[in-house]
Parts: C-alpha cells; structure tokens; sequence
C-alpha cells in the first residue's frame, strides 16, 4: 500500500518526542502559620506554631506544568535528587521515572519521591484534560471521612477522655461518622483506655471508632492493655500501638491473636515491598499508603493493588488532592482521613488554594463526605505567590 503525501504526518515545531520532555524543575520550602496547635501536635486554644511544606512545579518542554503542594520539608534533598534523576524524560514515563528514583534513593527512606510522581501525575492531567481519578480509572465523587485528632495534653483542648467524647459528639453533628483519637504521648496507657471506654460508651454504634497511638506506647503489655480497651468498646481499628514504629511482624502477629480490634500498620513502612513483607508475615490486618510517603500515586496505586489481591483492604494516611483521587479509584478502602482536627481548630494544611478546595474540619459535607476535585490532574489551583514570598529554601533544576 502506497501513502500519499498528504497523509504523511507534518512534522511540528518540536518533536513530539522533545515536546514532553521534562525541561525544568522547581522545588520549594516555604512555612506557615498554625493557630490552636502546640508542640508535638497538641490542640492548644490561642497558640500559635509554625510548619513547613515542600512545593514542586515540573515543565516540560512545551510550556506544560503539573505541580503539588504537600510531603515532608525534611525530604528536601531526597526530592531535588529525584527531580535531577528525571530530568530530560518524557512526563508520560511514570513508571520508569518510578523506578528509576526508586534506585536513586536506594540508601534512604524515600520520602522525597512522592512529590515528584504526584507532580508527574498532575502533568499528565493537564496536558490530556483529564482528572488524576479518570486517569486512574475511578468513578467515586464523595468520599465518606473519618475526624483523626490532635494528641492530647494537659492544657490543650483535649485534655481529658471526656474532653475526647464531646468532641466525637461535636464531629459527629458535623457529619462525620468515623472518629479516630491519637492519645496523649507521655507513654501512659491510662488516660488511653479511660478514653477509648468513654468513646465507645458515648458514640459507640453511631461512629466507627480508632486509636492511633502513634508509636508512643513503649511496651507489648501497654499496647496489649490498651489494645484490650478497643475490643471493650467496639473499635474499628487499633493503629501504631508502640515504639518499635510498626515493623514488627512477629510482635503484632502476637498481638493480633491476644486482641479482637483489627491492627493498622504501615505509616512508618516504606513502600510497596516493605509493606507487602509485613502483611505476608500476618503484621497486620488494614494495609496503610499514602501518596506523600510510598513514592506518590504510583506506589499508593501498587500498594493497594497489592492488598487487593490479599483480599484486604487499603486505608489511605492523611488528607490531601492526590489521595483523594487515589481513593475515588480504589475499590478496597473506607474513610478519608481528616487530620489533623481538635476543637481548637488548628488546621496543619497549608492555605495555598486559589480554588474552592479545603480539608478543614467544618467543611466536611453533611453526608459526612468530601467531594473528589473534577478539574484536569489534581484539579487545585495553587497560591505560587503565597509559596514564593514564604519560601525559605529554593532549587531550580534543569
């Protein structure tokens, strides 16, 4: 068969090739305020602190940009040497790029590679016209979440378990239908028990209940006595009872045969292998991911493809863009979850939307859910003149 000239293609300015080559990338870390948040996380009414956040904006060689707002400011260094390892790629080759940050960070935790994939799948929605959920073959609109708290303290707005059960009450008139405490961080297993009681007493069978103990128990038997509580009064979950940070199998097996509460483990895990190893050992009952941590929606996506095949389900850390269109196209998970929230109403997001987008605890709907972003990748705008005047750390790579 023979092709005439005017069906040959025309050759374009740029080669389609070169056209989505990543041409420049650049990474920020920039503060801002948080009011009615202490030290370590306390709900304090009145007091002022100040967090960190990394920004990302990759382009390519045609102008086009995908950009993300969110992972950890202490992952800076690990972030700007994924961006130079993909430098030159096409923005279309996401698992490549995957893998090849994946071997560059092979020494580290890889914590810095997630905003560097969730830019990349940004990118891709902005340049097709097409949601990250679309992308990822999802349906979902609204996602039904879960309050995650602050810690407790002595002088904060959540002192004491009575202090924890009305503010489950007060979620709970909001809409919210999942409650999840994160207790005090002395190390004490009293106050813990005492609450997760209380809560089970006051909204238990009206609220799904949790408890994050966040590594502070420092022992077996603390978390053993506390995850005993959980099981009096009914919780969905117990997660990260104690200070090995979830990794080990062994000891959580065990727990998992003295308790009744399913165990959730996996924040502290990095990545798809890491955390495959711990479920196949029996560590744990709900596999953990999150985009910011396990090498952004491509390694959530892989985590909860592989849970899936376990039969088991994936609950996503932490609220954001990119795990809300994670979520919306899993078919394995439960709540979004909603943190960090106290009565005080400190909020640990950072105010860099332009557009109607928020995780703030009062903007919860009142089906108790938050609706996915519909507008091409992430579907956010983001505030660059905000993040630029409070950058206090800047690298251009290209």
């Amino acid at each position: 068969m023979t092709v005439s000239a005017e069906a040959k293609p025309v050759a374009r300015d740029i080669p389609a090739a070169r056209a989505t080559e990543i041409s420049k990338i650049d990474l920020y870390i920039f503060t801002y305020p948080m009011i009615g948040v202490g030290g370590g996380g306390i709900d304090m009414p009145g007091v002022k602190s100040e967090r960190t956040r990394m920004a990302v904006s990759i382009e390519t060689k045609d102008g086009a940009i995908g950009a993300y707002v969110g992972g950890q400011a202490n992952s800076f260094a690990q972030a700007s040497a994924c961006a130079r390892a993909i430098i030159g790629m096409d923005c279309f080759a996401r698992e490549v790029a995957y893998e090849r940050i994946r071997r560059q960070l092979r020494k580290e935790d890889r914590m810095g590679a997630g905003v560097i994939d969730i830019a990349l799948w940004d990118l891709a929605g902005q340049r097709l016209g097409a949601s990250v959920t679309q992308l990822l073959g999802g349906t979902r609109k609204r996602l039904k979440a879960y309050a995650s708290t602050w810690f407790g303290g002595d002088d904060g707005g959540l002192a004491s378990p009575e202090a924890y059960a009305e503010f489950a009450e007060e979620c709970y008139d909001l809409g919210y239908r999942g409650f999840k405490m994160h207790g005090w961080t002395d190390g004490g297993t009293r106050r813990d028990g005492d609450a997760v009681r209380l809560l089970g007493k006051r909204v238990g069978g009206r609220m799904d209940l949790m408890h994050d103990a966040a590594c502070h128990f420092r022992t077996f038997a603390d978390a053993l006595a506390v995850g005993r509580a959980c099981d009096e009064a009914g919780f969905y979950w117990y997660e990260d009872p104690y200070s090995d940070g979830g990794l080990a199998a062994h000891a959580h097996r065990r727990l998992r045969e003295m308790i009744k509460t399913p165990l959730l483990l996996g924040e502290h895990v990095r990545g798809l292998e890491s955390m495959a190893t711990l479920t196949l050992a029996d560590g744990t009952d709900f596999v953990r991911a999150d985009p910011d941590f396990d090498i952004g929606i491509t390694g959530t996506m892989k985590i909860a493809h592989f849970a899936e095949a376990l039969g088991l389900d994936v609950e996503l850390h932490a609220p954001g863009p990119a795990h809300r269109h994670c979520m919306a196209a899993i078919r394995n998970t439960n709540y979004y979850e909603l943190s960090m929230v106290g009565p005080s109403r400190g909020n640990f997001n950072a105010p860099v939307y332009l557009c109607d987008y928020s995780d703030a605890l009062d903007d919860v709907g009142e089906d108790g859910c938050f609706p996915v972003p519909e507008g091409p990748g992430l579907g956010v705008t983001y505030d660059w003149d905000y993040i630029r005047k409070n950058a206090v750390s800047h690298v251009c790579i290209q």
